[in-house]
Protein backbone atom coordinates (compact mmCIF):
# COMPACT_ATOMS: atom_id res chain seq x y z
CA UNK A 1 0.00 0.00 0.00
CA UNK A 2 1.24 3.32 -1.25
CA UNK A 3 0.46 6.51 -2.13
CA UNK A 4 0.99 7.43 -5.90
CA UNK A 5 -0.34 10.71 -6.15
CA UNK A 6 -1.54 13.39 -4.43
CA UNK A 7 -3.29 17.29 -5.19
CA UNK A 8 -4.41 20.02 -2.86
CA UNK A 9 -6.11 23.47 -3.25
CA UNK A 10 -6.35 26.20 -0.66
CA UNK A 11 -4.77 23.65 1.92
CA UNK A 12 -2.06 25.88 4.43
CA UNK A 13 0.70 27.18 2.34
CA UNK A 14 1.32 24.32 0.05
CA UNK A 15 0.68 24.94 -4.16
CA UNK A 16 -0.11 21.18 -5.00
CA UNK A 17 -2.98 22.63 -7.70
CA UNK A 18 -1.73 19.92 -10.43
CA UNK A 19 -1.05 16.71 -8.77
CA UNK A 20 2.70 15.67 -7.60
CA UNK A 21 3.89 12.14 -7.79
CA UNK A 22 5.15 10.24 -5.15
CA UNK A 23 4.95 6.89 -5.96
CA UNK A 24 8.14 5.24 -4.59
CA UNK A 25 8.76 3.86 -1.45
CA UNK A 26 11.08 6.05 0.19
CA UNK A 27 10.45 9.78 0.12
CA UNK A 28 12.88 12.54 1.38
CA UNK A 29 11.37 16.42 1.73
CA UNK A 30 14.45 18.55 2.36
CA UNK A 31 13.57 21.96 3.33
CA UNK A 32 14.40 24.68 5.85
CA UNK A 33 11.75 25.32 8.26
CA UNK A 34 8.64 26.90 7.69
CA UNK A 35 8.29 26.12 3.80
CA UNK A 36 6.09 23.46 3.88
CA UNK A 37 7.26 20.01 4.79
CA UNK A 38 4.73 19.23 7.72
CA UNK A 39 1.64 20.57 6.25
CA UNK A 40 2.77 17.98 3.38
CA UNK A 41 2.32 15.24 6.00
CA UNK A 42 -0.25 16.90 7.39
CA UNK A 43 -2.09 16.48 4.17
CA UNK A 44 -1.33 12.53 3.78
CA UNK A 45 -2.44 12.13 7.25
CA UNK A 46 -5.87 13.75 6.90
CA UNK A 47 -6.23 11.56 3.64
CA UNK A 48 -5.47 8.41 5.74
CA UNK A 49 -7.48 9.12 9.07
CA UNK A 50 -9.99 12.37 8.12
CA UNK A 51 -8.31 14.37 11.02
CA UNK A 52 -4.88 16.29 11.40
CA UNK A 53 -2.08 14.94 14.21
CA UNK A 54 -1.71 19.00 14.82
CA UNK A 55 -5.37 20.50 15.30
CA UNK A 56 -8.77 19.73 16.24
CA UNK A 57 -10.28 22.48 14.47
CA UNK A 58 -10.23 22.03 10.51
CA UNK A 59 -10.55 25.63 9.83
CA UNK A 60 -6.79 26.46 10.99
CA UNK A 61 -5.33 24.47 7.91
CA UNK A 62 -7.59 26.91 4.97
CA UNK A 63 -5.01 28.94 3.58
CA UNK A 64 -5.33 32.66 4.48
CA UNK A 65 -8.08 34.95 3.39
CA UNK A 66 -9.50 31.37 2.02
CA UNK A 67 -12.77 29.67 3.14
CA UNK A 68 -12.29 26.17 2.11
CA UNK A 69 -9.33 23.77 1.05
CA UNK A 70 -9.84 20.23 -1.35
CA UNK A 71 -7.07 17.12 -0.93
CA UNK A 72 -7.23 14.55 -2.82
CA UNK A 73 -4.76 11.25 -3.56
CA UNK A 74 -4.60 7.97 -5.46
CA UNK A 75 -3.41 5.27 -3.69
CA UNK A 76 -2.40 1.58 -4.44
CA UNK A 77 -4.45 -0.75 -1.87
CA UNK A 78 -3.07 -3.96 -0.32
CA UNK A 79 -4.69 -5.81 -3.77
CA UNK A 80 -2.52 -3.49 -5.86
CA UNK A 81 -5.53 -2.02 -7.10
CA UNK A 82 -5.24 2.04 -7.77
CA UNK A 83 -8.03 4.12 -5.52
CA UNK A 84 -8.97 7.52 -5.01
CA UNK A 85 -9.77 9.76 -1.58
CA UNK A 86 -11.05 12.97 -1.95
CA UNK A 87 -11.28 15.40 1.30
CA UNK A 88 -13.40 18.85 0.99
CA UNK A 89 -13.39 21.22 3.62
CA UNK A 90 -16.54 23.96 3.15
CA UNK A 91 -18.13 26.27 5.38
CA UNK A 92 -17.43 24.35 8.16
CA UNK A 93 -18.57 20.81 6.94
CA UNK A 94 -16.01 17.71 5.70
CA UNK A 95 -16.74 15.76 2.89
CA UNK A 96 -14.96 12.89 2.33
CA UNK A 97 -14.82 10.06 -0.57
CA UNK A 98 -13.71 6.78 -1.81
CA UNK A 99 -13.51 6.16 -5.03
CA UNK A 100 -16.01 8.82 -5.83
CA UNK A 101 -18.26 7.79 -3.29
CA UNK A 102 -18.76 9.96 -0.33
CA UNK A 103 -18.74 7.84 2.83
CA UNK A 104 -20.71 8.97 6.52
CA UNK A 105 -18.55 7.03 8.73
CA UNK A 106 -14.98 7.98 9.47
CA UNK A 107 -14.72 4.20 10.17
CA UNK A 108 -14.92 3.47 5.98
CA UNK A 109 -11.86 5.35 6.27
CA UNK A 110 -9.26 4.69 8.44
CA UNK A 111 -8.97 1.34 7.42
CA UNK A 112 -8.09 1.53 3.69
CA UNK A 113 -4.52 3.14 3.99
CA UNK A 114 -2.67 2.19 7.51
CA UNK A 115 -0.98 5.20 8.23
CA UNK A 116 1.87 6.00 11.43
CA UNK A 117 3.17 9.80 11.81
CA UNK A 118 6.44 10.55 14.02
CA UNK A 119 5.85 13.86 15.18
CA UNK A 120 7.30 16.51 18.15
CA UNK A 121 4.32 15.89 19.76
CA UNK A 122 4.63 12.36 20.67
CA UNK A 123 6.77 13.18 23.50
CA UNK A 124 3.71 13.39 25.38
CA UNK A 125 2.76 9.64 25.09
CA UNK A 126 5.81 9.39 27.62
CA UNK A 127 5.83 12.92 30.01
CA UNK A 128 2.73 14.31 29.08
CA UNK A 129 -0.96 13.85 30.63
CA UNK A 130 -2.40 10.42 31.46
CA UNK A 131 -5.05 11.19 28.06
CA UNK A 132 -2.34 11.62 26.15
CA UNK A 133 -0.98 8.36 26.45
CA UNK A 134 -4.50 6.91 26.62
CA UNK A 135 -5.04 8.04 23.15
CA UNK A 136 -1.80 6.93 21.94
CA UNK A 137 -2.93 3.08 22.63
CA UNK A 138 -6.20 4.02 21.86
CA UNK A 139 -5.09 4.50 18.22
CA UNK A 140 -2.45 2.10 18.19
CA UNK A 141 -5.89 -0.69 18.60
CA UNK A 142 -8.00 1.02 16.58
CA UNK A 143 -5.74 0.93 13.55
CA UNK A 144 -6.71 -2.93 13.59
CA UNK A 145 -9.45 -3.78 16.00
CA UNK A 146 -12.81 -2.71 14.46
CA UNK A 147 -14.55 -4.57 17.51
CA UNK A 148 -12.21 -2.09 19.90
CA UNK A 149 -13.04 0.79 17.87
CA UNK A 150 -16.65 0.27 18.51
CA UNK A 151 -16.24 -0.60 21.86
CA UNK A 152 -14.81 2.88 22.66
CA UNK A 153 -16.93 4.44 20.80
CA UNK A 154 -20.08 3.04 22.24
CA UNK A 155 -18.27 3.22 26.12
CA UNK A 156 -17.89 7.27 24.96
CA UNK A 157 -21.17 7.90 24.00
CA UNK A 158 -22.83 6.12 27.27
CA UNK A 159 -20.26 8.00 29.68
CA UNK A 160 -21.55 11.64 28.12
CA UNK A 161 -25.25 10.14 28.95
CA UNK A 162 -24.08 8.84 32.55
CA UNK A 163 -22.75 12.52 32.92
CA UNK A 164 -25.69 14.09 31.90
CA UNK A 165 -27.83 12.16 34.05
CA UNK A 166 -25.56 12.74 37.25
CA UNK A 167 -25.85 16.14 36.33
CA UNK A 168 -29.75 16.17 36.30
CA UNK A 169 -30.07 14.07 39.40
CA UNK A 170 -31.50 11.54 37.36
CA UNK A 171 -31.23 7.97 39.10
CA UNK A 172 -33.34 5.68 37.50
CA UNK A 173 -31.15 5.56 34.41
CA UNK A 174 -28.00 4.91 36.21
CA UNK A 175 -27.94 1.34 36.74
CA UNK A 176 -28.87 0.61 33.36
CA UNK A 177 -25.53 3.13 32.19
CA UNK A 178 -23.67 1.39 34.81
CA UNK A 179 -24.20 -1.90 33.12
CA UNK A 180 -23.25 -0.82 29.65
CA UNK A 181 -19.90 0.49 30.65
CA UNK A 182 -19.31 -2.44 32.82
CA UNK A 183 -19.53 -4.11 29.36
CA UNK A 184 -17.83 -2.01 26.90
CA UNK A 185 -15.57 -0.98 29.25
CA UNK A 186 -14.29 -4.92 30.35
CA UNK A 187 -13.70 -5.26 26.81
CA UNK A 188 -11.60 -2.25 26.53
CA UNK A 189 -9.51 -3.09 29.57
CA UNK A 190 -8.74 -6.88 28.29
CA UNK A 191 -7.77 -5.16 25.03
CA UNK A 192 -5.44 -2.73 26.57
CA UNK A 193 -3.85 -5.74 29.08
CA UNK A 194 -3.26 -7.95 26.07
CA UNK A 195 -2.10 -5.31 23.65
CA UNK A 196 0.62 -3.84 26.72
CA UNK A 197 2.05 -7.34 27.01
CA UNK A 198 2.35 -8.13 23.34
CA UNK A 199 4.01 -4.55 23.24
CA UNK A 200 6.46 -5.40 25.45
CA UNK A 201 7.64 -8.36 23.20
CA UNK A 202 8.67 -5.70 20.77
CA UNK A 203 9.20 -2.39 22.92
CA UNK A 204 12.23 -3.27 25.35
CA UNK A 205 14.36 -4.70 22.35
CA UNK A 206 13.84 -1.59 20.71
CA UNK A 207 14.68 0.60 23.29
CA UNK A 208 18.10 -0.99 24.35
CA UNK A 209 19.17 -1.37 20.30
CA UNK A 210 19.25 1.86 20.15
CA UNK A 211 19.47 3.03 23.59
CA UNK A 212 21.84 0.49 25.64
CA UNK A 213 19.83 0.57 28.18
CA UNK A 214 17.97 -2.49 29.46
CA UNK A 215 14.29 -3.42 31.13
CA UNK A 216 12.46 -0.41 30.05
CA UNK A 217 9.24 -1.38 29.87
CA UNK A 218 4.84 -0.07 29.39
CA UNK A 219 3.18 -0.30 32.01
CA UNK A 220 -0.94 -0.42 32.13
CA UNK A 221 -2.57 0.75 35.28
CA UNK A 222 -6.64 0.07 34.62
CA UNK A 223 -8.77 2.19 37.13
CA UNK A 224 -11.22 -0.76 37.75
CA UNK A 225 -8.36 -2.75 39.57
CA UNK A 226 -8.35 -6.29 40.07
CA UNK A 227 -12.23 -6.65 37.69
CA UNK A 228 -12.35 -9.63 36.08
CA UNK A 229 -16.16 -9.62 35.67
CA UNK A 230 -18.91 -6.93 34.61
CA UNK A 231 -20.24 -8.37 38.18
CA UNK A 232 -17.05 -7.06 39.45
CA UNK A 233 -17.16 -3.77 37.68
CA UNK A 234 -20.97 -3.43 38.62
CA UNK A 235 -19.54 -3.19 42.20
CA UNK A 236 -17.69 -0.55 42.19
CA UNK A 237 -19.91 1.77 39.66
CA UNK A 238 -22.26 1.12 42.04
CA UNK A 239 -19.92 2.25 45.55
CA UNK A 240 -19.09 5.32 43.84
CA UNK A 241 -22.75 6.29 43.08
CA UNK A 242 -22.83 8.94 45.93
CA UNK A 243 -19.43 10.30 44.94
CA UNK A 244 -20.57 10.76 41.60
CA UNK A 245 -23.74 12.59 42.29
CA UNK A 246 -21.93 14.98 44.50
CA UNK A 247 -19.65 15.47 41.96
CA UNK A 248 -21.61 15.51 38.66
CA UNK A 249 -19.85 12.87 36.33
CA UNK A 250 -18.24 9.67 36.31
CA UNK A 251 -15.44 9.27 38.23
CA UNK A 252 -14.23 5.41 37.49
CA UNK A 253 -13.49 3.58 34.30
CA UNK A 254 -10.95 3.26 31.30
CA UNK A 255 -11.15 6.82 30.62
CA UNK A 256 -8.84 7.21 34.39
CA UNK A 257 -6.79 4.33 33.17
CA UNK A 258 -2.80 5.10 33.53
CA UNK A 259 0.06 3.99 30.86
CA UNK A 260 3.51 4.71 31.77
CA UNK A 261 7.13 3.91 30.32
CA UNK A 262 8.96 2.72 33.44
CA UNK A 263 13.05 1.57 33.75
CA UNK A 264 14.49 0.34 36.84
CA UNK A 265 14.30 4.03 38.23
CA UNK A 266 10.70 4.00 38.05
CA UNK A 267 8.56 6.65 35.90
CA UNK A 268 10.79 7.91 32.74
CA UNK A 269 8.92 10.83 32.75
CA UNK A 270 10.45 11.83 36.34
CA UNK A 271 13.39 9.67 35.95
CA UNK A 272 14.70 9.88 32.31
CA UNK A 273 16.88 12.68 30.20
CA UNK A 274 15.34 14.73 27.78
CA UNK A 275 17.16 12.24 25.48
CA UNK A 276 16.02 9.09 27.18
CA UNK A 277 12.31 10.77 26.86
CA UNK A 278 12.26 11.88 23.04
CA UNK A 279 14.29 8.20 22.47
CA UNK A 280 11.52 6.21 23.93
CA UNK A 281 8.30 8.36 22.01
CA UNK A 282 10.51 7.51 18.66
CA UNK A 283 10.45 3.95 19.80
CA UNK A 284 6.74 3.59 20.91
CA UNK A 285 5.93 4.50 17.60
CA UNK A 286 8.33 2.23 15.61
CA UNK A 287 6.86 -0.39 18.08
CA UNK A 288 3.35 0.46 17.08
CA UNK A 289 4.46 -0.17 13.57
CA UNK A 290 5.85 -3.57 13.98
CA UNK A 291 3.24 -4.30 16.62
CA UNK A 292 0.68 -3.75 13.44
CA UNK A 293 2.32 -5.44 11.39
CA UNK A 294 2.01 -8.54 13.57
CA UNK A 295 -1.31 -8.25 14.22
CA UNK A 296 -2.56 -7.82 10.46
CA UNK A 297 0.22 -9.00 8.42
CA UNK A 298 0.51 -5.49 6.59
CA UNK A 299 3.22 -2.91 6.21
CA UNK A 300 2.02 0.33 7.14
CA UNK A 301 3.20 4.18 5.83
CA UNK A 302 5.47 5.87 8.12
CA UNK A 303 5.47 9.88 8.13
CA UNK A 304 8.63 10.91 9.71
CA UNK A 305 8.51 14.62 10.79
CA UNK A 306 12.02 15.89 11.89
CA UNK A 307 12.02 14.54 14.74
CA UNK A 308 15.37 13.15 14.97
CA UNK A 309 17.59 16.03 15.48
CA UNK A 310 17.89 15.50 19.54
CA UNK A 311 19.79 12.07 18.86
CA UNK A 312 23.38 12.10 18.10
CA UNK A 313 24.22 10.36 15.14
CA UNK A 314 24.84 6.81 15.90
CA UNK A 315 21.60 6.25 17.82
CA UNK A 316 20.06 8.15 14.42
CA UNK A 317 21.25 5.35 12.22
CA UNK A 318 20.25 2.50 14.71
CA UNK A 319 16.94 3.81 15.02
CA UNK A 320 16.46 4.37 11.44
CA UNK A 321 17.82 0.88 10.85
CA UNK A 322 15.00 -0.98 12.92
CA UNK A 323 12.24 1.39 9.98
CA UNK A 324 12.23 -1.40 8.07
CA UNK A 325 9.03 -2.97 7.68
CA UNK A 326 7.06 -0.48 5.83
CA UNK A 327 5.07 0.33 2.61
CA UNK A 328 5.66 3.90 1.77
CA UNK A 329 8.07 6.12 3.91
CA UNK A 330 8.41 10.30 4.08
CA UNK A 331 10.77 11.56 5.98
CA UNK A 332 10.84 15.60 6.61
CA UNK A 333 15.23 16.95 6.85
CA UNK A 334 16.62 19.75 7.03
CA UNK A 335 19.14 20.89 4.29
CA UNK A 336 22.54 18.92 4.35
CA UNK A 337 21.07 16.26 6.87
CA UNK A 338 22.86 13.22 5.74
CA UNK A 339 20.46 10.26 7.65
CA UNK A 340 20.64 7.88 4.73
CA UNK A 341 23.79 6.58 2.31
CA UNK A 342 23.66 7.88 -0.76
CA UNK A 343 22.78 4.75 -2.29
CA UNK A 344 22.62 5.33 -5.86
CA UNK A 345 21.15 1.60 -6.52
CA UNK A 346 18.29 2.68 -4.13
CA UNK A 347 15.77 3.31 -7.40
CA UNK A 348 12.86 3.15 -5.39
CA UNK A 349 13.84 6.59 -3.17
CA UNK A 350 12.80 10.20 -4.22
CA UNK A 351 13.65 13.81 -2.90
CA UNK A 352 11.89 16.63 -3.28
CA UNK A 353 13.15 20.15 -2.25
CA UNK A 354 10.25 22.10 -0.63
CA UNK A 355 10.45 25.82 -0.68
CA UNK A 356 7.19 28.20 -0.20
CA UNK A 357 5.05 25.31 -0.71
CA UNK A 358 6.59 24.20 -3.64
CA UNK A 359 8.04 21.09 -4.53
CA UNK A 360 11.18 21.15 -7.10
Amino acid sequence: MRFIKVSSTNFRNLELSSEINVDHKKVLLIGDNGQGKTNFLELLYLLCYGNSFRTSNLRDIVNFKEKSFYISGIFEDERGLKRNISFIFKNGTRVIKIDNKQITDRKELIYNIPCIVFSHSDLDFVNGQPESRRKFFNQTLSMYDSLFFDDFRYYSKIVKQKNMALKESSLELLPIYDQLLSQYGLNIMRARIKAVYEMNQIFPELYEKVSGIKNVKIKYKPSWKNCSTEEDIQKILEKNRDRDLILKFNTTGISRDKFLIEGDNGDLSTSGSTGQLRLASLVLRATQSQFYKKKTGKDPVLLVDDVLLELDIKKRSTFLSLLDGYSQAFFTFLPKEQYFNDDSEDTDKMVLTVCDGGFI
